[in-house]
């Protein structure tokens, strides 16, 4: 050691009686650069709070809080940073399936006369809390092509349009183990589906189940909400989907067929040992009117709390429009027959072609049951509102579908003409090329205006069914040689204004003729009220379709229940399941002595 390391820590102190000095530059400006990964900034308009960049946050960094109405396809969520713990690596910029969450290339934020507890100065909700930096065009953005999520669907495999059309085979052949695994895989589990499907399914959990190949684990999850898996998971309309959020850039999960195959890959017989079905009697007593999927919905949710269950159906069969209002391409009749004969195992007691207010009355029914819940759908068709639609040759789509699901002959001709734009008329029109008949679909708006499923739309395209839009019906005449002239006129779509869709009005003096065989009216359906008679229905109020109830399904007779297309507006398989689960919830409240369910569904 020499002096001048002995001597050195001696030179501070020749400081230590100066004045202290500091470089005032933190408030000058100091830009990042063009991609620098500063402050976060959130279009909370494209927004849809679905929480990926949470979830992938490695530091806890971010919380979803709620800033605005919930609506479908968004929470209503939006992420609160906290810079406490957030390390600036972007990871929530590149998830985000939206493109809202983006960096500024600002990295300076300073707060003045800040109390003891900071400890949420600098944690803020971009987009909602107004920053400096929140118009900035600089920073960092995912680059165009770079993407953590998988945005293309696993194709899914069917029978090709020329096979299709030669049967009834089913057209779509569903993923094998290999195939659904890669699917699952895209699922980034943002839980929108969920809140936007009418069951509420944790759609997230079932899909999990499938990436970790636990099929009892995921049959599990997909009966909690919905008792009628292996008929959503070919027909469902799949509202959920139209909300995914990898939708935003890419292709939605592909949540129906993955819910098939969770069903196909789960042996019938042993759904009772996959459920453990152990249940307590109640000794009440409870009618269902109808086997849709409402009352197939009510009926197993009923029997699992412990009551004894008793189905009335008018037809040989169970299922209502499952199945004699979707032809067997779409759902085969075996998938359906699963689905129902593990309800009937539970304990339901179904008695066949015994149609209430003919064979037994509601009377009879509100005496010996201590509930009622009815779902009877929607049977009455429409009419045109032509002259000329009593014709024989003039017939309805749910006549023809239901004719083919009996294994009788429809009498279709060659030729027909469907008037429509419905899923029945899409199923009544495809079942008839089924059949080997040219079929002409005539709708009054544009094709984009058709409210069918868009997969109904584009598979009878491929099966080479003509569609005339902005056609009006205008009559129909007696031909030559049994044939019928469907006589039709070209619309023009007239304005409405803003968030109105345009009418169509006919042109005048617009008349086209067309020679057909048939003309299949599928306009819609109306409710058919003749079965609800007799002294204890006069408390049921009935609207021109719907009866009036409360959301649990309720009427203003507290022992009776109702569901379905007679009662929600949808129109749909999975309205129906939601709406007898919640009725059979709402019912077992009643007979337990309470008003309703303590906890909402």
């Amino acid at each position: 050691m020499n002096l001048k390391d002995v001597l050195s820590p001696l030179y501070v102190w020749k400081r230590a009686f100066e004045k202290p000095y500091t470089i005032r530059t933190e408030k000058e400006p100091r830009p990042g650069a063009d991609r620098y990964r500063g402050f976060h900034q959130n279009d909370t308009e494209k927004c849809i709070g679905c929480g990926s960049c949470a979830e992938i946050c490695q530091n806890e960094s971010i919380d979803m809080i709620p800033v605005s109405e919930t609506k479908d396809g968004d929470s209503g969520l939006r992420p609160r940073i906290d810079y406490g713990r957030c390390c600036w690596c972007a990871l929530c910029v590149d998830i985000c399936p939206s493109s809202s969450l983006t960096m500024s290339n600002a990295y300076t934020w300073i707060e003045e006369g800040l109390d003891k507890d900071t400890r949420e100065t600098f944690c803020f909700t971009p987009g909602v809390d107004e920053k400096p930096w929140d118009n900035d065009e600089k920073g960092y953005r995912r680059p165009d092509g770079y993407d953590l999520s998988l945005l293309e669907r696993v194709e899914m495999e069917e029978l090709s349009p020329a096979e299709r059309v030669t049967s009834f085979i089913e057209m779509v052949k569903g993923f094998s183990k290999e195939q659904a695994k890669r699917e699952a895989d895209r699922c980034i589990e943002c839980g929108i589906c969920t809140a936007t499907c009418p069951g509420h399914m944790d759609i997230p959990g079932y899909i999990r189940a499938i990436r970790e190949d636990d099929i009892e684990k995921g049959i599990e999850i997909l009966y909690k909400t919905n008792p009628l898996p292996g008929v959503c998971g070919r027909i469902c309309t799949r509202r959920c989907e139209d909300v995914c959020s990898l939708s935003l850039r890419g292709e939605a999960v592909s949540i129906r067929w993955l819910k098939r195959y969770l069903t196909d890959s789960a042996e019938a017989g042993k759904y009772r040992d996959l459920l453990h079905d152990e249940v307590v009697s109640s000794g009440k007593k409870v009618a269902i009117v109808g086997t849709g999927p409402g009352g197939l919905s009510a009926a197993y949710y009923l029997l699992r709390m412990g009551h004894e269950v008793e189905i009335f159906e008018q037809n040989e069969a169970a299922g209502g429009m499952l199945r004699y209002g979707i032809p067997e391409y779409r759902l085969p009749y075996g998938s359906l027959d699963n689905d129902i004969n593990f309800i009937i195992e539970l304990g339901a007691k179904l008695h066949l072609n015994t149609k209430v207010g003919k064979d037994i009355s509601f009377d009879k029914l509100y005496k010996e049951f201590d509930a009622i819940f009815t779902s009877v759908g929607l049977t009455d068709s429409y009419k045109i509102g032509i002259e000329g639609e009593e014709l024989p040759g003039v017939t309805t789509g749910l006549t023809v579908l239901k004719a083919v699901t009996m294994g009788q002959d429809p009498k279709l001709g060659d030729h027909i003409v469907v008037i429509g734009g419905g899923n029945v008329a899409m199923d009544a029109a495809r079942t008839a090329r089924h059949l080997g008949v040219d079929v002409t679909v005539v709708y009054r708006r544009r094709l984009e205006d058709m409210p069918a499923d868009s997969d109904e739309i584009k598979e009878a395209i491929e099966e080479n069914v003509e569609f005339i839009t902005q056609g009006i019906p205008l009559k129909i005449e007696e031909g030559a040689n049994g044939k019928l002239n469907f006589i039709w006129g070209k619309a023009e779509m007239v304005d409405n204004g803003s968030g109105k869709r345009p009418s169509p009005v006919l042109i005048e003096g617009s008349r086209e003729v067309m020679e057909v065989t048939k003309v299949i009216a599928a306009i819609g359906q109306g409710a058919n009220y003749g079965w609800l008679e007799g002294e204890t229905t006069k408390q049921v109020k009935l609207g021109k379709r719907n009866i009036e109830a409360d959301r649990w399904g309720k009427t203003d007779d507290p022992k009776i229940y109702v569901g379905g297309d007679m009662f929600n507006k949808t129109a749909d398989a999975i309205s129906a399941i939601a709406d007898g689960h919640r009725s059979a919830r709402a019912i077992d409240s009643y007979l337990a002595g309470e008003e309703y369910p303590k906890d909402r569904f």
